[in-house]
């Protein structure tokens, strides 16, 4: 099913009789397909509601990223969370959409500073497991009755409903971007530059340590006198820390936004978000290759297929396995199990948002 207005959707939701597997661009599923039959966004299309001067714009689901992203371009501005594409890691060619983003909460490099995709949501609208339509939020940031309830479809990952539009807050576009690179660093001495950087008011974008080198990069993006200044007094800040040198220009940050670096490896792929402070002991116990991003707090991982690297966590943060087979997602779950008091409150979500079950045959398996 692939329908064109959100009353169409609703019509469709209300007369299933059973499971439905919601499909937007087909980009970032890693985990197989949910059974039932498939309800896709694709025809749910275009920008809605474009408003430069307020830094506002609101777009249907099934709007490709790429189409977004033009049009914020041609008036000098940018998403702030800066979502990452999965198609390279997972060999997809589909098109990725904004409520395939907006589902699977995606956000890259900038997150640690700017917020995660939620964040950058003001409203949305949704249909549910009873094929009701709901507005949450608004379109501007003085009108967001209901906005907890727009942030809870953020990363729900389809469990609770099936997002029509969304709302987002946007900021004005980057003239300039220079990357700080200091080579030799190991995990430990990483974590704490880039600690260091973060903690200093020259207002750092990125953060990367990379084993492959090593090397340690820092971004700094404005203005173009603004960034010169800044490379300048972050590498004197940081000279403790390393021999710091700046680079002009884009850098590598679009693809370390989207893990190129693991695209075609061998094995699984992981994403582990943990405190900074516990990377350095985490990565000594990784069995593959490795990269940390957003200063320590988010660890992309290579296990051996069909390893269980939570194991090797010890507690100190949550992974979400990207890219593995069907029965490794099935043996080990896509995402990381919860701890009994919030496992009964999701369930209570799904009972309340979809009573039917319609879209929760396997849950955390992404849209």
């Amino acid at each position: 099913m692939e329908p064109v207005s959100e009353s169409a959707l609703a019509q469709a939701v209300r007369g299933a009789d059973g499971p439905l597997a919601i499909r937007g661009g087909g980009t970032r599923g890693g985990a197989p397909p949910r059974d039932g039959t498939v309800l896709s966004v694709a025809g749910l299309t275009g920008i809605t509601l474009y408003e430069p001067g307020a830094l506002t714009l609101v777009a249907r689901a099934g709007t490709p990223m790429a189409e977004i992203d033009a049009a914020l371009e041609a008036e000098g501005q940018r998403l702030a969370f800066e979502p990452w594409d999965a198609r390279a890691v997972l060999g997809r060619d589909g098109v990725p959409t904004l409520g395939g983003c907006v589902a699977t909460n995606a956000s890259g490099p900038r997150r640690m500073v700017a917020g995660a995709a939620r964040d950058s949501v003001i409203g949305m609208r949704f249909v549910d497991g009873t094929g009701t339509a709901v507005k949450s939020g608004g379109r501007v940031m003085k009108n967001v009755t209901g906005l907890d309830l727009a942030k809870l479809l953020c990363g729900s990952r389809g469990a609770l409903g099936v997002i029509t539009e969304v709302s987002l807050k946007l900021l004005p576009g980057i003239a300039a971007t220079a990357t700080l690179a200091a080579d030799g660093l190991s995990p430990d001495a990483a974590v704490a530059a880039m600690s260091a950087a973060l903690c200093t008011p020259y207002e750092v974008t990125g953060a990367v340590h990379d084993p492959a080198g090593p090397r340690t990069l820092l971004r700094l993006e404005g203005t173009e006198a603004s960034v010169s200044y800044r490379a300048d007094a972050l590498a004197r800040a940081l000279s403790r820390h390393g021999d710091w040198r700046a680079e002009h220009g884009p850098g590598p940050w679009a693809d370390l936004r989207d893990a190129r670096d693991f695209a075609g490896g061998a094995g699984d792929l992981w994403r582990i978000s943990l405190r900074p402070s516990d990377a350095p002991a985490t990565v000594a116990a990784l069995p593959g290759r490795w990269r940390m991003d957003w200063g320590g707090g988010l660890i992309w991982a290579e296990a051996p297929e069909g390893t269980d690297l939570r194991a090797a966590l010890a507690g100190a943060g949550h992974a979400t396995l990207v890219r593995a087979g069907a029965d490794t997602h099935r043996a080990l779950g896509t995402l990381h199990p919860e701890p009994a008091p919030v496992a009964r409150l999701t369930d209570g979500l799904r009972a309340r948002f979809d009573p039917r079950g319609l879209f929760s045959a396997h849950p955390g398996v992404p849209a």
